[in-house]
C-alpha cells in the first residue's frame, strides 16, 4: 500500500467522480491525477531528487491534498508543518529535516523572509493560496502546468513524510512514517470495525498536517469518499457542510465536538446522514460523549487512540462498545494489525488489572525519530513503541488509559490520575470543560487542581465541587483546589495543553 495507490484505483474505476470538494470548487478524480502529475513534474524540474523533504506550510485545501499526492508521486517525502507553530519552531523543523522547497498558503506569505533568513537551505516558496501572491514566489499554476511525470509508485517502508510532534514540551521530534505505516493504520481503522461507509462525502476539519486529520484523510480515500476539507474549524461551518454534502464521516477531536453539540444552532441543521464519527487525540469526558450521541444519532462512534509514532492509533473503541457504560470508559482493543500490552518499568508484562505503560507493535509503528537515534531508541525498545501513556487491560484486552506517566499526580503518598478526576468533576452540570493537574502543596506535596470552564450563565465554588465529586471517587483523588477560567491552551492536535496549565496555575480556590 502506498498514498497514490487510492487515486490510481479511482482513476480506473471512477474517473470522473469528484475527488475533492473545496468551497465551490470541485475537482475529478481525472482532474486530480493530471493536476497531482504535474505538481510532480513541478518538482522534479526545480531539483527535488528522490527521497529529498519538501515542507507543506498550508490549511486544509484540495491543494494540501494534491500537494501531498504530489509529493509522493516526485519520489519525495512531505514535511507538514504545524501551521500554528512560531516561526522559530517552523524554521527549525525546516531546517534540520532539510528542506529546499516549500509550499506555503495565504495566511502564511508573511513568514517567508523570515523563515528564509531562519532557514538558508531553503531555496524554493511555492504559493499554494488562492489570494494574492508575494512576487518573490513561485505561483501554484506554474507548479500544477509542468511537464507530467509517472508516478514513482513508492512503497512499503520507503518514507512517505516527516511529521514534528512536540514543540510545545521542547524540542520537536520528526517522527519518520513510511508508506506502509500510513495506509495500514487507515485500514485499521476502517477494519476494527463492523460497518463502514463507502462513497459519499467526508469532511477533513481535524488539521492535516496532524496524524490524526491526515490518517482520516487517508482512510476516507481508501473508501472512495470525496474529501470536502475545511481550513478551519468552526462549528456552525462544519454543521452546514455536513448537511450541504451528506457527509458520511468525519474526524473531530474532543474539543471541536464539545463546540458542535454545545452550538445554539445544533438543532437546525440536518446531520442525519452522517454515518462514522470518528474521535480521539485526547481524553472526552462521558458528559460531552451522551451529548455528541445524542445530536448525531444516525452515526456510528469510533474512538481512536495512539500517538503520531503510531501512525497514528493503535486501539479502537468501536460503536457497540459505547453502548456499555464500562467499556465506553476505555481506549478499546488492539486494531487489527497491532500488539498492545502493558508493561512494568522493566518492560516485564503485568498481570491485567494492573496499571503500567502502554506499549504497541506491529506495521504501524514509526521508522524512528528523524536525525535523533537516542530518541528513537529510548522510544522503540525490541520494536514495542512506549507511548509514556499509564494504563491497564481487562480480562478482555480493553485497554484504559489512566494518564500520561507524567502527569500522574501523588498526593499524601497516593496515586490520583487526572483522567479519572476529570471524568468526574465533567459530570457537573456547571462544567463545560476541564482539566486536572498537580501543584505543589505543602502538606501534600502535590495537590489535586482542577482547572474548569463554566457553562454558560453557571457558577461554581469548590465546596460545592468537591461533594459533588465524592459521590463519584474517594475523597483523597477530590480536587482541593479549583481555577475558573475563560478559556484554555489548546493544541493543534486539540489538546489542552496541561504544561502551560501548570506553568500559570493560581491558587485558585482552595479548601
Amino acid at each position: 500500500m502506498y498514498l497514490t495507490q487510492p487515486l490510481h484505483r479511482a482513476a480506473q474505476q471512477t474517473p470522473d467522480q469528484l475527488f475533492t470538494v473545496y468551497g465551490e470548487r470541485g475537482t475529478t478524480v481525472r482532474e486530480t491525477c493530471a493536476v497531482v502529475s504535474r505538481i510532480a513534474g513541478g518538482l522534479k524540474a526545480l531539483g527535488v531528487a528522490g527521497g529529498d523533504r519538501v515542507g507543506l506550510l498550508a490549511l486544509n485545501t484540495d491543494r494540501f491534498c494534491q500537494a501531498v499526492l504530489g509529493i509522493a508521486w516526485a519520489d519525495a517525502v512531505v514535511v507538514p508543518v504545524n501551521t500554528r507553530w512560531s516561526v522559530k519552531e517552523i524554521a527549525y523543523s525546516l531546517e534540520e529535516a532539510d528542506v529546499s522547497v516549500l509550499l506555503v498558503d495565504d495566511p502564511f506569505t508573511g513568514l517567508v523572509d523570515e523563515l528564509h533568513a531562519r532557514a538558508p537551505q531553503l531555496r524554493t516558496v511555492v504559493h499554494c493560496g488562492d489570494g494574492e501572491r508575494p512576487g518573490t514566489l513561485m505561483p501554484w499554476e506554474e507548479l500544477a502546468a509542468a511537464e507530467p511525470v509517472e508516478d514513482a509508485h513508492r512503497r512499503g517502508d520507503t518514507l512517505a513524510g516527516i511529521f514534528y510532534t512536540g514543540g510545545t514540551t521542547g524540542v520537536p521530534k520528526g517522527v519518520m512514517l513510511g508508506q506502509r505505516q500510513i495506509c495500514m493504520a487507515a485500514m485499521g481503522m476502517l477494519t476494527a470495525q463492523s460497518q463502514v461507509p463507502h462513497g459519499g462525502a467526508a469532511v477533513l476539519v481535524a488539521p492535516a498536517f496532524h496524524m490524526a486529520g491526515f490518517s482520516a484523510w487517508v482512510a476516507g480515500m481508501l473508501v472512495n469518499a470525496v474529501t470536502v476539507p475545511l481550513p478551519v474549524f468552526d462549528p456552525a461551518l462544519v454543521m452546514r457542510a455536513i448537511a450541504r454534502h451528506g457527509a458520511k464521516q468525519t474526524l473531530l477531536v474532543p474539543t471541536m465536538l464539545q463546540m458542535i453539540v454545545d452550538h445554539p444552532d445544533v438543532g437546525e441543521h440536518d446531520l442525519s446522514s452522517l454515518e462514522l464519527l470518528i474521535y480521539g487525540a485526547s481524553p472526552i469526558s462521558e458528559a460531552v460523549l451522551g451529548r455528541a450521541r445524542g445530536v448525531f444519532t444516525s452515526a456510528r462512534f469510533l474512538q481512536a487512540y495512539g500517538m503520531t509514532e503510531l501512525s497514528p492509533a493503535t486501539s479502537f473503541l468501536v460503536d457497540e462498545d459505547h453502548e456499555d457504560p464500562v467499556l465506553r470508559r476505555s481506549a478499546g482493543r488492539a486494531s487489527p494489525f497491532a500488539r498492545v500490552r502493558i508493561v512494568d518499568p522493566l518492560d516485564q508484562e503485568v498481570p491485567r488489572g494492573t496499571v503500567g505503560e502502554i506499549v504497541a507493535a506491529g506495521d504501524h509503528v514509526m521508522l524512528g525519530y528523524w536525525k535523533k537515534p537516542r530518541e528513537t531508541a529510548e522510544a522503540v525498545r525490541d520494536g514495542w513503541m512506549h507511548t509514556g501513556d499509564g494504563g491497564y487491560m481487562d480480562e478482555r484486552g480493553y485497554v484504559y488509559v489512566v494518564d500520561r506517566i507524567k502527569d500522574m499526580i501523588i498526593s499524601g503518598g497516593e496515586n490520583v490520575y487526572s483522567t479519572e478526576v476529570e471524568n468526574a468533576v465533567a459530570r457537573h452540570p456547571s462544567v463545560s470543560q476541564v482539566a486536572v493537574i498537580g501543584v505543589p502543596d505543602a502538606q501534600w506535596g502535590e495537590r489535586v487542581h482542577a482547572v474548569v470552564g463554566l457553562a454558560p450563565g453557571a457558577a461554581l465554588t469548590l465546596d460545592e465541587l468537591r461533594r459533588f465529586c465524592k459521590r463519584e471517587i474517594a475523597g483523597y483523588k477530590c480536587p482541593r483546589s479549583l481555577e475558573i477560567v475563560a478559556q484554555f491552551p489548546i493544541s493543534a492536535a486539540g489538546k489542552i495543553l496541561k504544561r502551560e496549565l501548570r506553568a500559570t496555575a493560581t491558587g485558585g480556590d482552595q479548601g
